[in-house]
Parts: structure tokens; C-alpha cells; sequence
């Protein structure tokens, strides 16, 4: 039985409730976030708000959350030429992908985490990559998280689970999720708290939350948003 669990967390809607689903789910809850030189770097101060505001808001929560832990990955940075780690336009590349893909983020992500988890002794690793609504990264798909979870399982010799809670819904369903998990509580700390424009724009405040309301980011949350609140307004 799995009781502990280490949160990748970057302070997104997505990741907080990841974090919110993992405090119900595990008696014992550790995070981690990770700096790679990302354009978005207020997500670094918004994940602190975030925690706070857990331990505040949810005490039912806030005794089995732990320790977080904060790693500098300039190095993904130097390597990638993409729009989350250069000023450049969001655009499609030739090869299918957005430019927004960092090549090697969430295996190297995954990769640090399960060696914190390894000396930290936790059997879980929460991530909130998708499949359904996401832009066609490679390193979201299941098929991927599964080959991550073998390889990091046998490369540390520790069974390692790699846990996806959003792997199959949409956005609409993640903040269906949120409300489900921590009431209109948890829903409000994600809309304005959270942090999920690439620009990092914490001026424009909208129904959804803060951001450009142009960038990917943004308007995948605002279509979710949008789709949530219509079926809540459904007799």
C-alpha cells in the first residue's frame, strides 16, 4: 500500500490540484519544484502563495504536507531554444510540436524527483501531465509515464509509482476535480493563486485566474474554465 508521495509542483492549476488529490489520497506529501529558467518565473513565487494558502484554508490537509523541496535546472534552460526559455513568438515547428515543447523537461523532472524520493523514502511521484487536453508533448503520454516508471524503478532498484491523476480528462474535468476535492475553497485558491501564463502576466485578472489571456496556456485554461462553469449553470 502506497502512503507516501512526492508532488511535482510547479504552483499551476494543474499541479495544485495534483497536490490537493495526493493530500486526500496519501498520509504523508512532499513537493518539488523546479527552476529551468522559464520566461513564466513568477510560478516560482506564485507555488509558495500556494502552499501557504493549503496549509491555511485545508487543515484537514496541512499535517500531512511536508516539506518542500526546490531544485535549479539552468542547465535545461542553456539546452533548449524554445518560447517557455527564449523571447520568441509561440508558433508550430516543422515537426508537429508547439515551440512551447521543452525537450526533456519531464524526464528530467522525473528523473530528480525519484532520486529526492529515493533518499527521502517516498514510493510515489504525482505529476500532471495529460493526454487529453495538452498541446502533443511527447513526454505527456501515458505510454511515456510507463516507460518512466520501469526505468527509474529498475535504474534505483525501488519500486517507484508514477501516479497521473489527469492523465485522462480534460480541463473542464480538472477543475470538476478541484471542486470535488476541496469544495469552492480549493476552487478560488486556483484561480487566485495559481500561476499558468507562459508570460508570466500577474496584471489581468479574469474569471479564471490571472494571465495574458492570449498565450496557449491561457486559453486552454479559459476554454476549461469556460466549459466548467457551463455545466455547473445546467438545471
Amino acid at each position: 500500500m502506497h502512503t507516501t508521495a512526492l508532488v511535482l509542483f510547479s504552483g499551476g492549476q494543474d499541479s495544485t490540484t495534483c497536490l490537493a488529490q495526493a493530500l486526500s489520497k496519501y498520509e504523508r506529501v512532499e513537493t518539488v519544484g523546479f527552476d529551468y529558467g522559464q520566461r513564466h518565473s513568477v510560478e516560482l513565487q506564485a507555488r509558495l502563495v500556494v502552499l501557504r494558502e493549503i496549509r491555511a484554508q485545508f487543515p484537514q490537509w496541512a499535517h500531512k504536507l511536508g516539506e518542500d523541496h526546490f531544485l535549479d535546472l539552468a542547465v535545461l534552460g542553456q539546452v533548449s531554444e524554445t518560447s517557455l526559455t527564449r523571447d520568441t513568438a509561440f508558433k508550430m515547428e516543422s515537426s508537429g510540436l508547439p515551440n512551447t515543447f521543452v525537450p526533456g523537461r519531464n524526464l528530467l523532472f522525473l528523473t530528480l524527483a525519484a532520486a529526492l524520493a529515493y533518499r527521502r523514502d517516498l514510493q510515489v511521484l504525482v505529476t500532471g501531465v495529460c493526454e487529453t487536453d495538452f498541446s502533443g508533448y511527447p513526454d505527456c503520454r501515458d505510454d511515456t509515464m510507463k516507460a518512466m516508471q520501469l526505468a527509474l524503478s529498475l535504474g534505483m532498484d525501488k519500486r517507484f509509482l508514477i501516479d497521473t491523476p489527469l492523465m485522462w480528462i480534460d480541463k473542464a474535468a480538472t477543475w470538476a476535480l478541484a471542486e470535488a476535492l476541496g469544495g469552492q475553497a480549493l476552487v478560488d485558491l486556483i484561480i487566485e493563486h495559481t500561476h499558468t501564463c507562459y508570460l508570466g502576466d500577474r496584471e489581468h485578472r479574469h474569471a479564471w485566474g490571472y494571465g495574458c489571456g492570449q498565450c496557449p496556456a491561457c486559453a486552454l485554461r479559459l476554454r476549461g474554465y469556460a466549459a466548467y462553469a457551463a455545466a455547473l449553470s445546467k438545471p
